[in-house]
């Protein structure tokens, strides 16, 4: 099975998701197969890009895209050189996938903070998609700070959430949170609980749920396919 990337990795400048709708579960999996099998036979394109996995929607149609890079513009420079040739394989194994929207951002905060060497492996990725009425950074960390908050006053938070990644679009209009969940019934149980999301009826919930400004909000689950790393260096010569 793949290993799921590390969200926190401190080497990230720019985290990327990307979302293709490929229509049924057998597309889907045929769309995965794709990728993997052209990532596989291509060099690793750039030094620049860290890591690049897929995950399969819950809803047997959309894949989600996931790639970490040094910077924004290592992955310009990509687009330019690369991605291309990659899609026009994939497209020929499977035509007539969507390519519905792709989200630039960069993690702004984790809750909770992860020790070093703490990694659990999740069962379920949940993304949940927060836009807003207008570009403001000032206001997406606001909207970050304030689920910290309501976070960390519920003593009453179901079971197996792992841990929230929030991500700020560059655009200043959304945060994307890649949650990490023990499994998808953990997620699906927790959502049955009092209260609108995860979370209690508190009024520090109150105020996320109803922060000035925020527009939209949507949930997702994927389950991780395929994952790729940047191969390690090689090493230098021995020392004599």
């Amino acid at each position: 099975m793949p290993t799921h990337p590390d969200p926190t990795r401190p080497d990230v400048g720019a985290a990327l998701f990307s979302t293709w709708d490929v229509g049924t579960p057998e597309r889907q999996r045929a769309a995965v197969a794709a990728i993997a099998a052209t990532w596989r036979k291509r060099p690793w394109p750039t030094p620049e890009l860290l890591s690049y996995s897929v995950y399969a929607g819950s809803d047997g149609r959309t894949l989600l895209h996931h790639s970490q890079w040094t910077c924004q513009e290592a992955y310009e420079d990509y687009v330019r050189e690369h991605r291309q040739e990659r899609n026009d394989e994939i497209d020929a194994a499977v035509p007539g996938i969507e390519r519905v929207e792709l989200v630039r951002t960069r993690l702004y905060r984790s809750f909770p903070p992860r020790r070093e060497g703490e990694r659990p492996e999740p069962g379920c990725v949940v993304v949940v998609d927060a836009g807003f009425e207008g570009p403001d950074e000032e206001r997406q960390r606001a909207w970050v700070d304030a689920v910290g908050e309501a976070l960390a006053t519920d003593s009453g938070l179901p079971p197996g959430g792992i841990a929230g990644h929030f991500h700020l679009s560059v655009d200043g209009t959304r945060v994307v949170n890649y949650a990490e969940w023990e499994s998808e019934q953990a997620h699906v149980d927790a959502l049955r609980t009092p209260g609108e999301g995860i979370g209690s009826t508190s009024p520090q919930w109150h105020r996320v749920q109803h922060f000035p400004g925020l527009v939209r909000g949507g949930v997702n689950r994927y389950h991780l396919r395929f994952t790729g790393e940047r191969p390690l260096e090689p090493a230098g010569p021995s020392a004599r």
